[in-house]
């Protein structure tokens, strides 16, 4: 078992194990990041009026799992702003646009563009915002039944929510239906 739970392995190495001393549960002299206070910080500095949380008063649907997972097909989906290279990278404000990710593609094609958090590590390492290698192991071992020919990215950071329910949500619904998965792991930034 490792923190909260099994252990991912990677390549014969625990995730747990992988992880330096310094980055483990409670071992951080830092104290927790202010999202809040960064992001609307960030978007001040954007231009933006202040910043308006969306508000989600009802609980959302759940929907069980119907199957083992050993035998549930996988769809991707990540806010991270990753492409695929030879792709238009995101833009850095109000990007509502989705890019299409064959799922066989190597970790080094893909690339990132987002303006809200620090892209070092997704560029050295696409799998810490977007799993897609993680996802084919899991497949590989049988932990999951495998993973839809298609993922998607979208760069999270729109301001507009308005313009993320009318335009990006509906079109990721549309791409994930035509998929049709099992489940969809949604990976947020």
């Amino acid at each position: 078992m490792g923190i909260g739970g099994p252990v991912c392995k990677s390549g014969g190495v625990s995730v747990t194990d992988a992880i330096s001393p310094e980055l483990r549960a409670g071992a951080s002299p830092l104290p927790p990041a202010d999202y809040i206070g960064e992001t609307r910080r960030l978007y001040d500095s954007l231009g933006y009026a202040g910043y308006r949380w969306a508000e989600r008063p009802d609980t959302p649907p759940w929907a069980p799992i119907a199957k083992p997972l050993s035998e549930c097909r996988i769809t991707l989906i990540g806010s991270g702003g990753l492409y695929r290279r030879g792709q238009i990278a995101f833009t850095t404000k109000d990007d509502t646009s989705i890019r299409v990710i064959p799922t066989d593609t190597p970790s080094s094609e893909l690339r990132t563009a987002h303006f809200a958090y620090d892209q070092t590590d997704a560029r050295t390492d696409p799998n810490c915002v977007y799993p897609l290698d993680r996802l084919r192991e899991l497949t590989d071992e049988g932990f999951i039944g495998g993973l839809t020919p298609e993922a998607y990215a979208f760069m999270g950071g729109i301001y507009s929510i308005r313009r993320l329910e009318t335009e990006t949500a509906p079109l990721l619904v549309e791409q994930c239906k035509a998929q049709e998965p099992d489940l969809v792991l949604l990976v947020p930034v």
